[in-house]
């Protein structure tokens, strides 16, 4: 019978309101993300808000305003794993990570909507959308201009195609002309590609880079006979 002495009229209602504005401003910034075929679009931000603001309002109909704060804090840390499985990193590139940010800040707005805290909610949305959709020219903007190679701090990478049976020569010359050339690898990653070749990927460290060194370094590896094609690429992409 504990379930029904729990019922009360007045605190379902500011629960429903509570979830009501939850559900509506994940859906306003899940129809964006959506609109931009994100990976995390409309279902998945509204059930993100949804789901913090359940958390948070059942802590504060427990244990009060401490209770909600507590659990506030496991959604924090929560939807870091949450965000963690749509960052996705291959070819040098990490991919994802403005997914994953909108997905912590649509459960900030749950939050704040299950601790009743209606307008900072939609407040908290407001600003979400804005940096999704207001400063996406700055950004293009931005993303258009010729890369600094002495002061980027952007991921390269150089890929090479070579024979499958000459792989693991020319996987050692590549490593001999970057050490030559002082830019420490990262990570080796290795791809089949059409027939009896393999894509050989080395991303190097972040540091200043200076691109005829790597021109100089491609046309190298372009003069052994094992290799079918060699090219360089700088990674920006979120």
């Amino acid at each position: 019978m504990e379930s029904l002495h729990n019922i009360n009229l007045a605190s379902l209602l500011d629960t429903f309101i509570s979830l009501s504005t939850a559900f509506i401003l994940g859906a306003l910034i899940g129809l964006e993300r959506q609109y931009r075929q994100r990976t995390a679009g409309l279902r998945t931000n509204v059930l993100v808000a949804v789901g913090a603001a359940v958390f948070v309002d059942m802590a504060n109909r427990l244990d009060g305003h401490a209770g909600a704060v507590h659990v506030a804090a496991y959604v924090v840390s929560g939807i870091g794993f949450l965000g963690a499985g749509v960052i996705m990193k291959g070819d040098g590139n990490i991919r994802g990570l403005n997914t994953a940010a909108t997905l912590w800040g649509a459960a900030a707005v749950g939050a704040c909507a299950g601790a009743d805290l209606i307008a900072e909610a939609a407040l908290a949305a407001l600003f979400v959308l804005a940096g999704n959709t207001l400063l996406r020219p700055f950004v293009n903007a931005i993303n258009r201009q010729p890369i600094d190679d002495e002061t980027s701090e952007v991921t390269y990478s150089v890929c090479v195609i070579c024979d499958r049976q000459n792989q693991k020569a020319t996987r050692d010359q590549l490593e001999l002309l970057l050490e030559q050339a002082n830019y420490p690898i990262s990570d080796f990653d290795v791809h089949p590609f059409v027939q009896n070749e393999v894509q050989i990927f080395a991303t190097l460290l972040s540091t200043s880079i200076n691109s005829e060194v790597l021109d100089s370094v491609v046309e190298k590896l372009m003069a052994q006979t094992s290799v079918t094609q060699a090219f360089w690429s700088p990674s920006t992409t979120e």
